[in-house]
């Protein structure tokens, strides 16, 4: 069976870089590595019909946070089967977002704490009732959340067929998502979590000798 890495940070953050440049090194050492990205846009009713929530669509769903942290969920859901398939033939599987993305836009949304309802709600439903996987290990990229919008504006400046969502163009809902985030990291939220500073690498390469075990030992 295969250890699932979840990846999490803002929008901006480098969580794709990071991926990417995990699966490089680990497959350069003989390391069978599958990765999933949350949410499956084009793939996925649920992630569909959340992300056009988030571009005005569908009247008031996306003022709900819990009708869209279901949403969320419903997606990670319809992808368990592969998930679970994938730690069966892989040594590794990298979750780009997981729950933790969840519990942290939720309670930001609220102005709730790490530790108020809707971040157990959100840990109950997808692990308990959705009977989700958890992560063996969670990765958060924690740039500033300045940088990382700073980022995320240029990449959809640069690509018009990426807007920004609703979510992504709250400056101050963008904070309280990072520092939510913080708070997750260091309670340890429902798997062993390690900070990343970027995903430049020669942080990967400092990385796979710390924080994660070695992944030969996964084998």
């Amino acid at each position: 069976m295969g250890r699932l890495i979840a990846v999490e940070g803002l929008d901006g953050a480098g969580k794709n870089t990071l991926v990417t440049g995990l699966v490089r090194r680990w497959r350069e050492r003989g390391v069978a590595v599958a990765t999933v990205t949350f949410p499956r846009y084009h793939q996925s009713l649920f992630a569909d019909v959340a992300a056009e929530a988030l571009h005005g669509e569908h009247g008031d769903l996306r003022e709900s946070v819990y009708a869209m942290a279901l949403l969320f969920a419903l997606d990670r859901s319809a992808a368990a089967p592969e998930i679970r398939a994938a730690l069966e033939s892989n040594d590794v599987v990298v979750a780009d977002r997981y729950v933790a993305s969840n519990a942290a836009y939720s309670a930001a949304r609220l102005a709730q704490s790490a530790d108020g309802e809707v971040v157990r709600w959100v840990h109950d439903l997808e692990f308990g009732r959705l009977d989700l996987p958890r992560p063996d290990h969670t990765l958060f990229l924690a740039v500033s959340a300045d940088v990382a919008m700073s980022r995320a504006q240029a990449r959809s400046a640069g690509d018009p067929t990426r807007p920004r969502d609703h979510y992504e163009r709250d400056a101050d809902l963008q904070r309280r998502v990072d520092a939510t985030y913080r708070e997750l990291a260091r309670s340890g939220w429902a798997s062993p979590w390690t900070e990343v500073a970027d995903a430049a690498p020669e942080t990967l390469i400092d990385l796979l000798g710390a924080g994660v075990d070695d992944p030969n030992d996964a084998r």
